[in-house]
């Protein structure tokens, strides 16, 4: 492998790697402060790509398809969350996986409904259509660049919000211990709509970003599903920090993976958090 493949491998890895990261993010949030499992998390990833799809041949214009995008997905977060989730704090956990598996099926059924099952294309704007040339014969294209620097900016804001604002303080007490949170006058209700209507924001900025490159096609939500579940098990449950650190793992291990060994790289992101939980049972950060 030449240095220029190399290179590209190693830029291919971070941009799938922070792309994992924003839907992880929202999922360990969502998980280690509200304590919900949410099978149905990457449902709002397709949600995302779907939305620019149509957004995008509405307004003609990727920006606009995602601002109106992520400001739709944040609203039916609020409202998903005000009608079913907040109902379901404090019953088991198979409550939740049966509640969110069961909103897997229904979330297909209504994207067959408004777009059918056809696979669509997202055209990547002008602006960012063009290619960085490495050698004579390798280039690497704009837009994705476009996504790592997109998702890096997202990731800095996330930690600002909750290591440095008062909003943040609230998430991390009612996380630490909800009781003694709401004693001291926090609303725990409206801070766990806040960080549920976030984490489907960040899965829904997700897949919008992702359409042009991805393309946009039925079930492909229950795709990355698994793979976020590995990047918050290995990053450790709760740990934003840790959902960082894990997805730019799997995400070297997975692209370099497929490159070198291509008859053992489906197991590769297995092994890895296999090896990881063996030497530390509770992820590599706790919460």
């Amino acid at each position: 492998m030449d240095f220029a493949t190399f290179l590209i491998q190693l830029l291919n890895s971070a941009q799938y790697g922070l792309l994992l990261f924003m839907l992880a993010a929202g999922l360990t949030l969502i998980f280690g402060i509200m304590g919900v499992v949410n099978l149905a998390h990457g449902s709002f990833y397709m949600l995302g790509a779907y939305l620019a799809y149509a957004l995008s041949g509405l307004f003609g214009s990727l920006t606009l398809a995602i601002l109106g995008g992520v400001a739709l997905a944040i609203v039916f977060g609020l409202a998903l969350e005000w009608l079913l989730f907040r109902h379901f704090y404090q019953r088991d956990h198979l409550d939740q996986v049966l509640l969110t598996f069961g909103l897997i099926y229904i979330f297909e059924e209504m994207r067959s409904m408004l777009w059918g099952d056809d696979v669509h294309g997202v055209k990547v704007p002008e602006l960012l259509s063009a290619s960085i040339p490495l050698t004579d014969n390798l280039s690497y294209p704009v837009y994705r660049l476009f996504m790592s620097g997109v998702c890096i900016a997202l990731a800095l804001g996330l930690y600002l919000l909750i290591a440095k604002t008062r909003l943040g303080m609230k998430i991390r007490a009612g996380a630490f211990n909800r009781d003694m949170a709401e004693a001291l006058g926090i609303n725990i209700k409206r801070i766990h709509a806040l960080v549920f209507a976030l984490g489907v924001g960040l899965a829904a900025m997700a897949g919008i970003i992702a359409a042009p490159v991805s393309s946009v096609y039925p079930n492909m939500g229950s795709q990355v599903l698994i793979m976020c579940f590995v990047v918050v098990v290995i990053g450790g449950i709760g740990s934003v920090r840790g959902a960082l650190v894990a997805a730019l793992l799997v995400g070297l291990v997975d692209t370099f993976g497929k490159v070198l060994l291509p008859q053992v790289a489906g197991m590769l992101v297995y092994m890895l958090m296999a090896a990881v939980l063996l030497w530390r049972p509770e992820g590599l950060f706790k919460q």
